[in-house]
């Protein structure tokens, strides 16, 4: 299971998400993506639900809990403070791709820095 993880920020639109995953996707190898995965509340946000809809993929909402328990190799603190993991993308990737999974492309940021992705593999 391929899943892309994503944080956005509220004036993110659908190119800022669109170029973060152009950016993971070739640091990865090109391989789409299973499903799509943020953070809960943020999962509900019109742009995510658009998106995956778009790419006719899951977008799935991973607790704050959950992400806390993610070590990821980004450390943002602005992040570490709002959800408790470094990195928003990496943490809600490996959350979602479950106990065994690895990143397999580490947080990249969109060209307008709106957005970040990163994909995890199981």
């Amino acid at each position: 299971m391929r899943v892309m993880g994503l944080g956005f920020r509220a004036a993110a639109d659908l190119s800022s998400l669109q170029d973060a995953m152009r950016l993971a996707l070739e640091a990865s190898g090109s391989q789409k993506p299973n499903a799509l995965v943020t953070e809960s509340a943020k999962s509900r946000e019109k742009v995510f639900r658009e998106f995956a809809q778009l790419l006719g993929l899951p977008g799935l909402g991973i607790t704050k809990t959950d992400l806390e328990q993610m070590i990821t190799p980004t450390q943002s603190q602005r992040i570490q403070d709002k959800f408790g993991t470094g990195s928003l993308a990496e943490a809600a990737a490996l959350a979602a791709a479950g106990p065994n999974a690895r990143l397999v492309a580490a947080r990249v940021v969109s060209g307008d820095g709106m957005a970040t992705a990163a994909i995890a593999e199981s």
